[in-house]
């Protein structure tokens, strides 16, 4: 399906809408404090939880189903024009260097458009990016708590329009499967920066 080229302005709303307000300067206080570059204003336990989305296959999980190593997750959503495209390669491309460490980490893609992104099309979209990247869709209810839970925002055009555009923040997040949240990452970090963020996660975990 042909897609339209976003105008700058919905490029700045991604950016800088929704999500920001929790981010501070950096402190001591986390265990990773050696590994983190930011740090959450607040309770920072209060980043992620449980959620139940559905698979590629059609199949319904939960966060344990699919986090089940250090996983950097992504949410965005396929018809994107250039934002998710280029966050979630980078996010592909830090894994292949962790790879090349001998870390692995699972890339997770999570879209904020189950109206239009099917169980066949998150797959897709995540497979064509990297073999190891998971793609979650669900009911609108299950990606609106999915999204509350990592505290994302989005908000879509005008659905009259087949290519609607949708405003969403873009942080990837960080998490481990016995831990949770650690760390998020701006869209304007390199793959080579974060691959040795996470690493250095990884090997204080």
């Amino acid at each position: 399906m042909t897609r339209i080229i976003a105008p700058i302005a919905a490029l700045v709303a991604a950016v800088f809408l929704g999500g920001v307000w929790w981010i501070s300067q950096p402190s001591d206080e986390s265990a990773f404090a050696q590994c983190s570059a930011t740090t959450i204003a607040g309770d920072g336990n209060q980043i992620g939880g449980p959620f139940e989305l559905v698979n590629a296959e059609g199949q319904t999980v939960a966060d344990g189903d699919v986090i089940t190593e250090p996983s950097l997750i992504y949410f965005g959503y396929t018809f994107c024009p250039d934002v998710c495209p280029l966050d979630t390669s980078r996010n592909a491309e830090a894994v292949d260097l962790l790879a090349e460490r001998g870390m692995s980490v699972t890339p997770i893609f999570i879209t904020i458009d189950p109206e239009r992104d099917t169980p066949e099309l998150v797959g897709d979209f995540a497979f064509n990016l990297h073999e190891k990247m998971i793609g979650l869709t669900g009911s609108p209810e299950q990606i609106d708590a999915a999204s509350k839970a990592y505290r994302t925002y989005y908000k879509a055009h005008d659905k009259s329009d087949e290519f609607y555009l949708v405003d969403h923040s873009t942080f990837t997040y960080l998490v481990f499967p016995e831990i949770g949240f650690v760390e998020f990452f701006r869209r304007d970090t390199s793959a080579e920066v974060m691959a040795d963020r996470v690493a250095c996660f990884i090997e204080n975990a």
